[in-house]
């Protein structure tokens, strides 16, 4: 009975094992085709450079993503659950009230001034896809429609003037075009001042 318990307990941890490296290899995938996606483009980067980038076999990606529009989904989640956890921290260490929106802004800035900065890479991605992938576009319009109710919720929070749930969610997508105006037009100028225009903007609108 002690040695059948040993070999299941032996078992087990093998499938652990085996099931941690799976999660880490994929990971590293992720992780890799991310920068180069981000970096350089969907479209100018191919399934080879991955495979060479991550130091691992074609069968081994495979083997993980079927195609690499999976990839690019996992790329965008991936980006995606960064950002939100970022963004989070940033704007929760602003004092309570309008400040908490203003700091999107600020947070931007900091994203600006990080020597990788290259846009938004929802936006980057859907513009090179044209006629793109119909799950693509579903997960990009369901990234941007949770960054709008996040914004909302601030809203809520933060302005006792927002009375309503309407006027909540048309101030909540106003500031989100601020946004996404300013991460376009930063990366196209290469200058802060559409972040700093779009704050502006922004303190116009919650005054």
């Amino acid at each position: 009975m002690l040695k059948l318990n040993k070999n299941r307990q032996t078992c087990l941890f093998f499938i652990y094992v085996c099931t941690m490296k799976h999660s880490l290899i994929r990971q590293h995938i992720i992780e890799t085709a991310s920068n180069l996606f981000y970096r350089n483009g969907y479209n100018l980067t191919g399934i080879n450079e991955i495979i060479k980038e991550a130091g691992i076999a074609k069968a081994t990606l495979y083997n993980h993503f079927a195609s690499k529009e999976d990839i690019c989904l996992a790329y965008l989640q991936y980006k995606n659950n960064t950002f939100t956890k970022d963004i989070k921290d940033f704007v929760n260490q602003a004092e309570e009230g309008k400040d908490q929106l203003y700091a999107l802004f600020g947070f931007l800035q900091k994203f600006f001034d990080q020597k990788d900065f290259n846009g938004c890479w929802c936006l980057n991605t859907i513009a090179e896809l044209p006629h793109g992938s119909e799950r693509v576009q579903q997960e990009i319009q369901k990234q941007k429609e949770e960054f709008i109710q996040f914004i909302k919720a601030l809203i809520n929070k933060n302005l006792s003037q927002a009375t309503d749930q309407e006027e909540e969610e048309l101030l909540a997508r106003k500031i989100y075009l601020l946004y996404e105006s300013a991460i376009s037009e930063s990366k196209l100028h290469q200058s802060k001042w559409p972040i700093e225009t779009g704050l502006s903007l922004c303190r116009s609108l919650v005054a």
